[in-house]
């Protein structure tokens, strides 16, 4: 439980990053709660979509070396916007490009702050191991 909270909050921070950093990304809703709302949003839309689109193009994938997994998050970047915006909570992207950037951004935070709480997130499989 301690790490899905974890990666909830990361998301969140990740999210709320890519809304004020990216020109062209207008929030309905910028409050705490909201963003935490979108980054359930976000996570479900990612666990969910993601992987059967990376699975679809698996081919162009590795084609592209993973370049094409830009376009995929861009996509669901976009996607949980769009979601979001049926619940009061989400964003409004004006292009391409800034889908693209919100993205590339969402990535790079969650990947630093995922660097920063690595052991957090490692859970209790290996303390069970000791």
């Amino acid at each position: 439980m301690n790490r899905f909270i974890i990666r909830w909050v990361i998301n969140a921070v990740a999210l709320f990053a890519a809304i004020q950093v990216v020109p062209g990304i207008y929030a309905q809703n910028t409050e705490l709660g909201a963003i935490f709302g979108l980054a359930i949003i976000f996570g479900l839309v990612n666990a969910l979509i993601s992987p059967l689109l990376k699975f679809m193009t698996c081919p162009l994938i590795i084609l592209t070396l993973g370049l094409f997994t830009l376009l995929i998050n861009t996509f669901i970047f976009y996607l949980a916007g769009q979601v979001g915006i049926w619940f009061g909570i989400g964003f409004e992207v004006a292009g391409f490009g800034s889908a693209f950037l919100g993205g590339f951004v969402t990535s790079v935070v969650s990947i630093v702050l995922t660097m920063v709480f690595k052991d957090e997130l490692k859970g209790r499989r290996e303390e069970r191991e000791k």
